[in-house]
């Protein structure tokens, strides 16, 4: 049914799935597994410095590229880590988080009818993103166990229309971390046919088992024609500050500062010196950070295959993608809204992360970002599951 007044663009994303199945956790009393969100509170250093901003008086707009220590602190992150060198005046911009900042950037470079290629599943703020930029999108399905691409298929995707490319490594909701042979594969494609490269890297130092995160834009050619995104709200465990960034060359964030300018403005002021703060933390915090994750990402893995689903161990992020048809179902959808009543636990359907329907059809997501003993009281309700007859 369509929505009224609501342009035809939009007609299919009035709803998500993560606020339909969130209330259905609370109408229920169940587990929620299902949004992405961690059930505590980041470093208690960001936390004062968000404080003392806020008594100190930082409450008024800040500049509108961002504070200059976050700016910088945001360069210097990126050199940290991965070698990179931007400068924090005129190629980093601030953002209100990663949803705003990709959306600004496909608002900013694309023209109506352009092609955006990316992969299926997808983030489900990308479909929307490109649909308000009246672009049109051509995607690459990744399917499990190992969710690899086929190179061939992703050449044949970008045609005279594409624009761009968007790419999200580490990949919500698979789990995957594109592979140094992968990264290159797309690296010569955008290249050879001269695109621009968005990625998405929130879950940067959310990776396990000793696989690296690396950015595409450290590949060769590649840093004058990609759109670096990342964000707080994941690593640091506060994703209602909804503070986001760009790095890129300095004619891309005139682009994308461009749009944002007319989304948000400004956003966060006194959380962006925090940030701050929580950026120039040390290794120990990043590598606690990926060690307690891996954990949590164990616990929740061994109590799912044990209770019957078929589990796809991820690499990254604070997902796990699972197959239900063990446990005598073939539509996720049907399963994750009767799972709260079998056993008091929520997932997402991956099918809404698909234009393929039946590439997702039966498959089930769960986020592991949460205290060990909700993720325990989750797999103990999940261990009474049985298959459906």
């Amino acid at each position: 049914m369509e929505t009224p007044y609501l342009n035809s663009r939009l007609q299919d994303f009035t709803s998500t799935i993560f606020a339909d199945m969130s209330a259905l956790a609370v109408q229920t009393g169940a587990v929620n597994l299902g949004q992405g969100f961690p059930d505590t509170d980041g470093p208690e250093e960001m936390r004062e410095a968000a404080v003392e901003a806020i008594r100190g008086g930082r409450n008024q707009y800040p500049p509108g590229p961002g504070i200059p220590e976050l700016r910088l602190a945001i360069a210097e992150h990126q050199h940290r880590f991965y070698g990179l060198t931007f400068d924090p005046d005129t190629e980093v911009l601030v953002t209100a988080g990663a949803t705003e900042a990709i959306a600004a950037a496909l608002l900013a470079l694309c023209e109506p009818g352009d092609e955006v290629v990316s992969f299926q599943p997808y983030y489900d703020s990308y479909a929307a993103g490109i649909a308000l930029a009246g672009a049109r999108r051509r995607l690459i399905t990744l399917r499990p166990p190992d969710y690899q691409f086929d190179p061939d298929a992703l050449r044949a995707a970008v045609t005279d229309r594409t624009r761009l490319l968007l790419l999200n490594t580490p990949h919500n909701p698979t789990g995957k971390v594109f592979t140094a042979a992968e990264l290159g594969c797309i690296a010569e494609l955008a290249i050879d046919r001269d695109l621009i490269v968005v990625t998405d890297e929130v879950y940067e130092h959310m990776t396990y088992d000793g696989v690296p995160h690396i950015p595409l834009a450290g590949l060769p050619g590649m840093r004058e024609r990609t759109i670096t995104v990342s964000s707080a709200g994941k690593t640091f465990s506060f994703t209602g500050w909804k503070i986001g960034w760009v790095c890129a060359p300095a004619a891309l964030v005139t682009a994308v500062r461009t749009v944002k300018q007319f989304l948000t403005f400004v956003n966060g002021a006194p959380f962006q010196p925090a940030v701050a703060v929580g950026l120039g933390l040390p290794d120990a915090f990043y590598a606690d950070l990926g060690a307690s994750l891996q954990g949590k990402r164990d616990r929740l893995c061994a109590g799912l295959a044990t209770a019957g689903f078929e589990v796809y161990r991820p690499a990254g992020t604070y997902f796990v993608t699972t197959d239900v048809r063990p446990l005598g179902y073939d539509d996720g959808v049907a399963f994750c809204r009767e799972l709260p009543h079998r056993c008091g636990v929520v997932g997402v359907p991956n099918v809404v992360f698909y234009d393929d329907k039946q590439a997702g059809a039966s498959l089930v997501r769960f986020a592991f970002c949460k205290r060990d003993e909700v993720l325990d009281e989750a797999v103990a309700r999940l261990a009474t599951l049985r298959p459906r007859a």
